[in-house]
């Protein structure tokens, strides 16, 4: 007796079930708070350094330079990052 394989029939395999996912608020809650967090951990580190420098106790004959362009800096920042978030919102909602 010859087998030949031409025309067998395997039963299909059975597929791994979806990976589960999570509702969006979920993976938005998470990222809020992994922001927030990130956030406070950020502005303690800059807390410790200015205390650290002793920036703002400094004399005022000390030259301000330094101080006056950093300051400009974080204003200029802070207003870019508030032109973009204006700008990113186009007023349409998705829901």
């Amino acid at each position: 007796m010859s087998m030949s394989l031409g025309n067998t029939f395997e039963p299909p395999t059975p597929q791994a079930p979806a990976p589960k996912q999570r509702p969006l608020a979920c993976v938005e809650l998470i990222a809020t708070v992994a922001l927030a967090l990130s956030t406070l951990i950020a502005v303690t580190v800059v807390s410790i350094g200015i205390a650290r420098a002793d920036v703002f106790g400094a004399r005022a004959d000390a030259g301000t330079a330094p101080l006056a362009v950093a300051l400009f800096i974080g204003v200029l920042l802070s207003a870019m990052g508030g032109l973009t978030a204006l700008m990113a919102s186009d007023g349409a909602r998705r829901d």
